[in-house]
């Protein structure tokens, strides 16, 4: 689409756009004309979901002939709905540009913008790039498309020998030191690989990983579960005569990958092991990263680190960069998965590999080794230090791969679970390989007081309260509706019908509204043991989705419980809350279609998050009384549920989000945007207590992976 008429000035525009299209987000070009034709030197990004306002600023050095928009990036239908170019002050401007670096960009995301603002101009004069150039580039850069996976590992290189050489040489001093020997820490690292029938090329390269570890401090423990192949065994025989670190058993008869684990178990020596499969690769730098982890760490247990899939020689794709230690979802399913490495005394002591459970083995073993075990004696590297080769039949290949492996691990999360509490159930999850955990409710199922602030606005509170009070099967819980003022004569008689329902009781608040002190007063006049914290807007969608929530906020180790919400229009609105997004915090895969699986199936999967929307929030009186409920001062309308869970996390809970309790959120309906001079300075104002109260927790989401964008909410490459 090329535009020829009416083109705008020269200077700072501000383009607004929405359009419609069948995708989760489409990234839009503009290409400008000067006068020598289009090319990408003068082209923007923005890139645009479906049915939202997108916006950013445009520099033009001087009017252009020409301008050409491309929509999409891809074959498809789509609506333009807005599309206007705003000239703009050069001073209004270049404070927008600032304040989108400080929430954005990776490099000065969260940082004060005047410390900012000296910053680049140092910068700049280094660079000899006058100032507002350069800034002008970091601002472009948060408006990227997203990073290609081959790309953005040909930016991770990390080839320097020099450099590995130190890191090597400061892990080996480190490993001498007599304090981190008396912890027990010196790493050799037992490599346990049992094999059956692989292809002897893969099989071969597997073995030349290996062999290609910076750290040198390993042994391989080779168990073959009676290979048929006699190139196998050629392969074997081979590499053995080649590195008297790599040592063989020959199993007599086929048992399974179990069995022969237990096999290459028993000829393990070292502290650690680490587990690899047949045909898989460990990048150079796996176990040098591994000990560095131990150095720093002696007491670690149990070590992951992020991983990809690989095809061919050496086609990487798909990475999966995990979050730390994330019970819940360990449950839900093995995310832990490659590179794993265990405390081979600890491993010993659960009883090694088990049988019966050959396809899920490694996650059996996971959940028995963790039971008991402290967080703080788990570690994730957040590297991609183990490659997962993808061949025909495969798990890696196919999530539908190996049903049997489905019904395997749904045994070991039963076992798991079993011995937590003997009385909930485990079931097959929403997808493939996944599990649903059926936490049982207490014998007298506690009341619920569901907290909702209104005012006005009947429109959407009656069908938020019809949908709770005939749609929800809990059998015990009260709704406590807080009005703020109302004036509208159809609202105050709609409080009067409520006021008819036992189950309902309306409270007066006639002060200024504060959304911390709306809700810490109504918790003062709740009768429940648990509460909730529900806008007036929601729309519960399933019957069971209180008793849901309220199975897990019963469980002593959880804090805050978080549902899963939509737009009217069925897209995701919320699947919790990712620290750092924007600056403080952000949802996850906002706007992704209702039925997506999200990333690695994180939309299907019950698991802990640092925060939840307290638009639909449930948490055990005690912990909020615990924790001094929501920041009346600080926090009057926005981020108060993010500094509660952060609160409640730090008391030593964790907090989770279930996809099982379903609601549709028409978010900020009542209470309108922050569209006034006075409503920017208050929200200024808690962006900045956020910041100074949770700075560090913001920057570093235990529940996300640094390797993931902080700019937008689709878990797309930094």
């Amino acid at each position: 689409m090329i535009v020829h008429q009416h083109m705008p000035w020269a200077g700072w525009h501000m383009l607004e756009l929405r359009l419609s299209h069948e995708h989760h987000q489409s990234l839009v070009q503009l290409w400008v004309d000067y006068g020598s034709g289009f090319s990408d030197e003068h082209a923007f990004f923005l890139p645009v979901k479906s049915g939202c306002v997108a916006k950013r600023l445009l520099y033009l050095p001087r009017r252009p002939r020409r301008i050409r928009f491309g929509p999409m990036g891809s074959v498809g239908p789509f609506s333009i709905e807005a599309f206007r170019m705003v000239w703009l002050t050069p001073w209004f401007a270049r404070k927008r540009l600032l304040r989108r670096i400080c929430s954005a960009h990776p490099s000065w995301r969260g940082r004060d913008m005047e410390a900012v603002r000296v910053e680049l101009r140092d910068e700049a004069r280094e660079k000899a790039v006058p100032f507002w150039e350069w800034a002008w580039r970091q601002y472009d850069e948060t408006f990227y498309p997203q990073v290609d996976y081959s790309m953005w590992r040909a930016r991770q290189e990390r080839c320097d020998p020099d450099a590995i050489s130190l890191r090597v040489r400061d892990v080996e001093g480190a490993l001498g030191r007599e304090g981190v020997r008396a912890a027990g820490a010196e790493p050799l690292f037992s490599i346990l690989m049992p094999v059956f029938d692989p292809s002897p090329q893969w099989l071969a390269d597997c073995l030349d990983s290996v062999l290609a570890q910076h750290f040198t401090n390993w042994e391989l423990c080779i168990a073959d579960d009676a290979s048929t192949q006699p190139e196998v065994h050629g392969v074997l025989a081979a590499y053995v005569a080649r590195d008297a670190r790599i040592r063989v058993t020959y199993r007599q008869e086929n048992g399974h990958i179990s069995a022969a684990s237990n096999t290459a178990l028993e000829m393990a020596r070292g502290h650690y092991l680490a587990l690899l499969d047949h045909d898989d690769r460990l990048d150079p730098e796996a176990l040098l990263c591994m000990a560095e982890v131990v150095v720093a760490h002696p007491e670690a247990a149990l070590i992951y680190s992020d991983e990809d899939k690989v095809r061919g020689a050496r086609e990487f794709f798909d990475p999966h960069f995990k979050p730390d230690w994330n019970p819940d979802l360990a449950l839900s399913h093995n995310y832990v998965c490659h590179l794993a490495v265990f405390d081979r005394a600890r491993v010993l002591e659960v009883g090694g590999f088990r049988e019966g459970v050959d396809g899920s083995q490694d996650h059996d073993l996971l959940l028995r080794f963790v039971r008991g075990l402290p967080p703080s004696r788990i570690h994730h590297v957040p590297r991609v230090l183990y490659h997962w080769r993808v061949t025909e039949g495969s798990t890696a290949g196919s999530s539908h791969a190996k049903d049997y492996a489905a019904e395997a691990g749904q045994r070991a999360v039963a076992s798991a679970v079993k011995a937590m509490l003997p009385s909930a159930r485990v079931e097959p999850g929403r997808v493939p390989h996944s599990y649903r955990v059926r936490w049982p409710l207490p014998e007298h199922a506690p009341r619920v007081s569901l907290i909702i602030p209104t005012r006005d606005r009947v429109e959407i509170l009656r069908p938020c309260l019809e949908a709770i009070l005939e749609r929800t099967d809990y059998p015990d819980f009260e709704v406590l509706v807080v009005d703020n003022e109302s004036r509208c004569p159809q609202t105050l008689a709609y409080f009067e019908e409520l006021r008819a329902d036992p189950r309902v009781r309306v409270l007066e608040w006639h002060r200024r509204f504060n959304y911390s002190a709306i809700n810490n007063f109504a918790v003062t006049q709740a009768r429940g043991d648990i509460i909730g914290l529900v806008n007036n807007d929601i729309e519960p969608i399933n019957a069971d989705w209180l008793t849901e929530m309220v199975s897990h906020a019963c469980r002593p180790e959880i804090g805050c419980v978080g549902a899963k919400l939509y737009y009217p229009n069925g897209r995701i609105q919320h699947g919790g809350v990712i620290l750092g997004l924007g600056g403080v915090a952000g949802h996850s895969h906002k706007h992704l279609p209702g039925d997506a699986q999200g990333y690695f199936n994180r939309l299907q999967l019950v698991q802990n998050l640092s925060a939840v929307t307290a638009a639909c929030l449930l948490v055990r009186r005690e912990v909020f009384d615990q924790v001094g409920g929501l920041d009346e001062k600080n926090l009057p309308v926005a981020f108060n549920d993010v500094d509660l869970c952060l609160k409640v996390r730090e008391a030593g809970y964790r907090n989770l989000w279930t996809p099982y309790a379903e609601a549709y959120h028409h978010e900020s309906a009542s209470r309108g945007e922050d569209n006034t001079p006075e409503k920017r300075r208050r929200a200024e104002r808690e962006v900045a207590y956020m910041r100074r109260r949770w700075g560090r927790e913001l920057d570093h989401d235990p529940a996300y992976n640094p390797n993931l964008t902080l700019a937008h909410e689709d878990f797309s490459l930094r």
